[in-house]
């Protein structure tokens, strides 16, 4: 059994040495200087160009900026959940295909999972945007982001799923087998919820890429936080202001987020080891 205090991060890398340490200090004091001294360079450009003028920042002493705001975030949020439940669904559904007994089967799923890795979220969009209504399947706004956001991101999520599925120890499955389990019990009762143990760390990862990947919703024109950011730029010319503050919430959002990751990643080897003395019931 494998030691449960050991976590990937463990496997993958090791312990640095005190001189590398020492080096590492440096390198990031150094770094930290220097973009103290290219962002004092930003804030001083920005001054002499008038951006830090108050009448770009007073708009957010207003509530119907921030109420504005929290409606487009409501629709991130909304359009990052359904794409990640898309996402799931089709990740599911290949990566069965990429380890069933088939091999056509096993072919399909590996040159749609190379297809959809390959072509980036901004042409799926535009597929769905432009193409789709002129075959006559006309698709509400939110769905014309979603659904192609949700097929960009399938194809990482099978892989994670199959390397889960992988990492699942063989003697599991034996002994599914000797209580005279079928193959799709033990699969669907055995090895996926195991599976998923393991890269749930990595499947909010990936969640985290979709909530970005939500802000091409402005080419839809469905009413995100950035296509109503744009819509406060356009009314009170505040660029820099309204763009900063979306970002920061932006990065607020996917720091939870890999927070969240890094939480679940700590707890998970106690879990599966508990799961590893369990065994599998029938």
């Amino acid at each position: 059994m494998r030691d449960a205090r050991t976590n990937i991060r463990d496997a993958l890398y090791e312990e640095p040495g005190p001189i590398t340490k020492r080096y590492t200090a440096v390198g990031t004091a150094i770094s930290l200087a220097a973009l103290a001294v290219l962002a004092a360079a930003v804030v001083r450009q920005f001054y002499i160009n008038g951006q830090l003028a108050p009448r770009y920042w007073t708009i957010f002493f207003r509530w119907t900026t921030w109420r504005f705001l929290g409606q487009g975030l409501l629709g991130t949020l909304r359009a990052a959940a359904m794409a990640g439940v898309v996402t799931f669904i089709l990740g599911f559904i290949l990566m069965t295909g990429r380890i069933c007994n088939y091999r056509i089967l096993r072919l399909i799923a590996t040159a749609i999972i190379d297809f959809v890795r390959g072509v980036p979220t901004l042409l799926f969009i535009y597929f769905f945007f432009l193409v789709l209504p002129q075959l006559g399947i006309r698709l509400d706004a939110f769905w014309k982001v979603t659904l192609p956001v949700g097929i960009s991101a399938c194809g990482v999520v099978a892989e994670v799923l199959r390397s889960g599925v992988n990492a699942v120890p063989i003697g599991q499955k034996e002994a599914a087998y000797s209580l005279g389990m079928r193959e799709t019990g033990i699969f669907l009762k055995v090895v996926f919820p195991q599976a998923i143990r393991y890269v749930i760390p990595a499947l909010i990862s990936e969640l985290v890429i979709v909530v970005k990947d939500t802000t091409f919703a402005y080419v839809v024109n469905f009413p995100d936080l950035m296509q109503n950011a744009k819509v406060l730029i356009s009314n009170y010319d505040a660029m820099l202001s309204v763009y900063l503050v979306v970002a920061v919430i932006y990065i607020l959002i996917n720091f939870l987020l890999n927070r969240l990751s890094d939480t679940i990643a700590k707890q998970r080897p106690r879990t599966l080891a508990a799961a590893e003395l369990k065994g599998p019931t029938a």
